[in-house]
């Protein structure tokens, strides 16, 4: 069951049928499981709680997170905890790019917490982190889901010049609920970090959580402004709320409206358009490359 909000009133609906998901199973999965604990990495699919899990790990990719898991922001729609951050361990690249070696990962996403609280905000790992898995395995592609760097341009350039596949950085929502749910975050500031990084020579992807109280037109919009900056790729996923203290849920968005984003999507000039239920930033990232 999930809070689902109609206007004022808070009503608990059953979830529908469409976001029903499989619990992970199967021999690759279990590796994948395994190599995770043994290597102490933290995952977005797990800190997360990503609904595809079970299947992208059960196809032996998976979405790595660095420099730990607190993050220095408050997001009203995220699982990873907030907080004072830990020491930056300086042997993450090197322990992350083992693991990708090891799990002969063909395509790997790297994303990250927030760390407002270093004055590169963690550009520097990004890059060395970037930088070992290509010594280690050469013929593995990346995606980097980078965090804002506060918009500061040295930090994001640091990113651009080890020159990753495609980089990521997510709008999230739409204009009107930016403050609400990303407290600490900026609407024209996340433009302007794709705007650089396609400036800067970049392939780049952009996401959006629906069912947070947007309208049709206002998702419309910001997937105009998104193309605006050029971004290449976009992301339409229904939020679910990792717990009641989070954001509540206002609608399920049907198949059918996700259907018609991608279709207006494509029309609008996107390379690739992921809409549906449980799509989340690093769905089929291995088909994102061109």
């Amino acid at each position: 069951m999930s809070d689902l909000v109609d206007g004022e009133n808070k009503v608990r609906i059953k979830k529908p049928k469409w976001l029903r998901v499989k619990l992970p199973t199967g021999e690759n999965y279990k590796r994948v499981r395994g190599l995770v604990d043994e290597h102490k990495l933290h995952t977005i699919c797990e800190s997360g709680n990503c609904p595809n899990m079970g299947e992208c790990w059960g196809e032996g990719t998976a979405t790595f997170m660095i420099l730990g898991n607190i993050c220095t922001r408050s997001c009203g729609f995220c699982a990873v905890k907030t907080g004072r951050p830990d020491e930056v361990d300086e042997f993450e690249p090197g322990r992350v790019a083992h693991s990708v070696k090891t799990m002969g990962v063909k395509h790997a996403v790297i994303t990250s917490v927030d760390r407002d609280d270093l004055k590169d905000g963690g550009a520097e790992i990004w890059a060395q982190t970037v930088r070992a898995i290509r010594k280690q395995s050469p013929e593995t592609t990346m995606e980097t889901l980078i965090p804002d760097f506060a918009g500061k341009c040295e930090n994001l350039q640091i990113v651009i010049d080890v020159a990753p596949e495609i980089v990521s950085h997510n709008l999230e929502t739409v204009r009107r609920l930016t403050k609400e749910v990303r407290i600490q975050a900026k609407y024209d500031r996340s433009l302007e970090v794709l705007f650089r990084l396609k400036k800067g020579g970049m392939n780049t992807k952009s996401g959006l959580m629906l069912g947070l109280g947007e309208t049709p037109e206002e998702v419309l919009e910001s997937m105009e402004d998104l193309r605006s900056v050029n971004v290449d790729v976009l992301t339409l996923g229904q939020y679910l709320q990792p717990t009641s203290k989070h954001l509540p849920i206002h609608e399920f968005v049907t198949p059918e409206q996700f259907a018609f984003y991608k279709e207006e999507g494509l029309k609008m000039g996107f390379r690739y358009v992921e809409s549906g239920p449980l799509v989340r930033s690093s769905y089929h990232a291995e088909k994102h490359l061109f």
